[in-house]
Protein backbone atom coordinates (compact mmCIF):
# COMPACT_ATOMS: atom_id res chain seq x y z
CA UNK A 1 0.00 0.00 0.00
CA UNK A 2 2.96 2.61 0.92
CA UNK A 3 4.12 2.20 -2.42
CA UNK A 4 1.27 2.33 -3.99
CA UNK A 5 0.76 5.82 -2.25
CA UNK A 6 3.81 7.08 -3.46
CA UNK A 7 2.90 5.95 -6.88
CA UNK A 8 -0.18 8.48 -6.61
CA UNK A 9 1.65 11.24 -5.00
CA UNK A 10 4.51 10.99 -7.36
CA UNK A 11 1.26 11.27 -10.13
CA UNK A 12 -0.16 14.39 -8.41
CA UNK A 13 2.90 16.36 -8.24
CA UNK A 14 3.60 15.33 -12.26
CA UNK A 15 0.04 16.33 -12.65
CA UNK A 16 0.97 20.38 -10.88
CA UNK A 17 -1.61 19.04 -7.72
CA UNK A 18 1.02 19.51 -4.95
CA UNK A 19 -0.34 21.39 -2.00
CA UNK A 20 2.82 24.02 -2.05
CA UNK A 21 1.46 24.83 -5.52
CA UNK A 22 -2.71 25.41 -4.82
CA UNK A 23 -2.01 26.72 -1.28
CA UNK A 24 -3.67 24.77 1.41
CA UNK A 25 -5.60 21.66 0.69
CA UNK A 26 -7.61 19.26 2.88
CA UNK A 27 -6.69 15.71 2.76
CA UNK A 28 -9.81 14.78 0.89
CA UNK A 29 -8.87 16.59 -1.89
CA UNK A 30 -5.90 15.49 -1.96
CA UNK A 31 -7.21 11.94 -2.30
CA UNK A 32 -9.69 12.91 -4.82
CA UNK A 33 -6.64 13.99 -6.66
CA UNK A 34 -4.46 11.12 -6.06
CA UNK A 35 -7.25 8.64 -7.16
CA UNK A 36 -7.85 11.14 -10.44
CA UNK A 37 -3.91 10.37 -11.38
CA UNK A 38 -3.75 7.08 -10.45
CA UNK A 39 -7.17 6.01 -12.70
CA UNK A 40 -5.76 8.06 -15.64
CA UNK A 41 -2.20 6.00 -15.07
CA UNK A 42 -4.37 2.82 -15.17
CA UNK A 43 -6.18 4.18 -18.36
CA UNK A 44 -2.42 4.58 -20.03
CA UNK A 45 -0.96 1.21 -18.60
CA UNK A 46 -4.77 -0.40 -20.41
CA UNK A 47 -3.63 1.03 -23.34
CA UNK A 48 0.01 0.13 -23.73
CA UNK A 49 -0.73 -3.44 -23.10
CA UNK A 50 -3.64 -2.89 -25.97
CA UNK A 51 -1.26 -2.10 -28.06
CA UNK A 52 1.17 -5.06 -27.20
CA UNK A 53 -1.40 -7.42 -27.31
CA UNK A 54 -2.35 -5.70 -31.31
CA UNK A 55 1.21 -5.85 -32.20
CA UNK A 56 2.05 -9.20 -30.92
CA UNK A 57 4.52 -8.70 -28.36
CA UNK A 58 5.72 -11.11 -26.01
CA UNK A 59 3.16 -11.53 -22.50
CA UNK A 60 6.19 -11.13 -20.84
CA UNK A 61 6.87 -7.47 -22.03
CA UNK A 62 4.09 -6.51 -20.21
CA UNK A 63 4.60 -7.73 -16.89
CA UNK A 64 5.46 -4.35 -15.37
CA UNK A 65 2.04 -2.76 -16.24
CA UNK A 66 -0.08 -5.51 -15.73
CA UNK A 67 1.27 -6.08 -11.85
CA UNK A 68 1.06 -2.03 -11.63
CA UNK A 69 -2.78 -2.79 -12.41
CA UNK A 70 -2.97 -5.27 -10.16
CA UNK A 71 -1.78 -3.32 -7.30
CA UNK A 72 -4.19 -0.47 -8.43
CA UNK A 73 -7.12 -2.95 -8.34
CA UNK A 74 -6.07 -3.82 -4.54
CA UNK A 75 -5.74 -0.27 -3.88
CA UNK A 76 -9.47 1.15 -5.19
CA UNK A 77 -11.87 0.68 -2.22
CA UNK A 78 -9.35 2.56 0.09
CA UNK A 79 -9.02 5.54 -2.39
CA UNK A 80 -12.64 6.53 -1.95
CA UNK A 81 -12.93 6.58 1.70
CA UNK A 82 -16.11 8.57 3.30
CA UNK A 83 -15.93 12.31 2.64
CA UNK A 84 -14.37 11.69 -0.71
CA UNK A 85 -16.83 13.29 -2.88
CA UNK A 86 -18.11 16.11 -4.08
CA UNK A 87 -18.14 17.65 -0.47
CA UNK A 88 -14.29 17.18 -1.01
CA UNK A 89 -14.18 20.26 -2.64
CA UNK A 90 -12.51 19.08 -5.90
CA UNK A 91 -14.32 18.20 -9.09
CA UNK A 92 -14.94 14.60 -9.05
CA UNK A 93 -16.80 12.29 -11.39
CA UNK A 94 -17.57 9.98 -8.64
CA UNK A 95 -21.32 9.38 -7.99
CA UNK A 96 -22.84 9.55 -4.40
CA UNK A 97 -23.13 5.41 -5.05
CA UNK A 98 -19.92 4.76 -4.17
CA UNK A 99 -20.92 5.43 -0.74
CA UNK A 100 -24.41 4.80 -0.37
CA UNK A 101 -24.01 1.45 -2.07
CA UNK A 102 -20.73 0.74 -0.31
CA UNK A 103 -21.36 -3.19 -0.58
CA UNK A 104 -22.23 -3.21 -4.39
CA UNK A 105 -19.57 -1.08 -5.09
CA UNK A 106 -16.55 -3.17 -3.30
CA UNK A 107 -17.67 -6.15 -4.93
CA UNK A 108 -17.24 -4.71 -8.60
CA UNK A 109 -13.85 -3.75 -6.99
CA UNK A 110 -13.17 -6.81 -5.99
CA UNK A 111 -14.17 -8.56 -9.05
CA UNK A 112 -11.42 -6.08 -10.57
CA UNK A 113 -8.72 -7.39 -8.04
CA UNK A 114 -9.69 -10.70 -9.41
CA UNK A 115 -9.08 -10.20 -13.05
CA UNK A 116 -6.55 -7.96 -12.71
CA UNK A 117 -4.61 -10.75 -10.99
CA UNK A 118 -5.27 -13.32 -13.18
CA UNK A 119 -3.83 -10.75 -15.85
CA UNK A 120 -1.25 -9.91 -14.17
CA UNK A 121 -0.51 -14.15 -13.44
CA UNK A 122 -0.56 -14.50 -17.65
CA UNK A 123 2.08 -12.43 -17.94
CA UNK A 124 4.24 -14.01 -16.57
CA UNK A 125 4.13 -16.87 -19.18
CA UNK A 126 3.55 -17.36 -23.06
CA UNK A 127 -0.27 -17.84 -23.60
CA UNK A 128 -0.92 -14.81 -25.73
CA UNK A 129 -4.65 -15.54 -26.61
CA UNK A 130 -5.07 -16.13 -22.52
CA UNK A 131 -3.58 -12.97 -22.12
CA UNK A 132 -5.29 -11.27 -24.98
CA UNK A 133 -8.87 -12.63 -23.45
CA UNK A 134 -7.97 -11.73 -19.93
CA UNK A 135 -7.27 -7.95 -21.54
CA UNK A 136 -10.83 -8.02 -22.84
CA UNK A 137 -12.04 -9.28 -19.08
CA UNK A 138 -10.49 -6.32 -16.82
CA UNK A 139 -11.47 -3.94 -19.89
CA UNK A 140 -15.28 -5.18 -18.64
CA UNK A 141 -14.68 -5.19 -15.14
CA UNK A 142 -13.28 -1.72 -15.41
CA UNK A 143 -16.31 -0.40 -17.67
CA UNK A 144 -19.11 -2.32 -15.25
CA UNK A 145 -17.75 -0.56 -12.11
CA UNK A 146 -17.42 2.77 -14.18
CA UNK A 147 -21.10 2.55 -15.33
CA UNK A 148 -22.59 2.10 -11.91
CA UNK A 149 -20.51 4.39 -10.07
CA UNK A 150 -18.68 6.94 -12.22
CA UNK A 151 -20.65 10.15 -13.20
CA UNK A 152 -20.24 11.07 -16.93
Amino acid sequence: MKRIMTATVIGLLCLGGGASAQGARTPAADIVEARQAAMMLSGVAMGSIKAAIDAGQPTASQRFPSRALSRWAHAVPAMFPAGSGAEAGVRTNAKPEIWSDRAGFEAKAADYVVAADRLAELAGGEDAAAFAAQWAVVRASCQSCHDGYKAG
